[in-house]
């Protein structure tokens, strides 16, 4: 995998889309991991200026999604989430959060995915589950 051109594929998909709107970026991807970074900042708090769970849980099914596309076929193949669940264990005023999608199953028909959502301190902010289903293309 090359992974300077997987990134800047990844980041391309991102123009005009919610990615592009919470300033969602690839910053690494490997052979069993993809992680993006997110700014925390006015434009994803909550009414209490702190980090906002939805922007939060967009950052995890981000990461868990094109993580999922990478290890499919995508000429014949599309990921779609199915389902999220997100923990909030920390919350977060400003600075930077990292998504980490690791696999826990990618089977031929769905993957789960363990997202950890951390600081630039490496601080536990959430931890999602994200089940994908892949099918094929129509």
């Amino acid at each position: 995998m090359d992974k300077i051109k997987t990134l800047e594929t990844l980041n391309n998909l991102n123009k005009n889309t919610l990615m592009q709107t919470l300033e969602i970026e690839f910053v690494d991807v490997g052979n069993d991991y993809v992680t993006a970074k997110m700014p925390v900042n006015s434009n994803v708090h909550q009414p209490y200026g702190i980090l906002h769970g939805g922007a939060t849980a967009a950052l995890a099914e981000t990461v868990g999604s094109c993580a999922s596309a990478l290890f499919v076929e995508t000429k014949t193949k599309i990921v779609k989430g199915i389902e999220l669940s997100i923990n909030h264990l920390k919350s977060k005023k400003e600075g930077v959060v990292f998504g980490v999608a690791r696999p826990i199953h990618k089977g031929r028909t769905t993957h789960l995915w363990e997202i950890k959502i951390v600081d630039e301190d490496d601080n536990l902010i959430s931890i999602c589950k994200l089940t994908n289903i892949v099918l094929d293309k129509k």
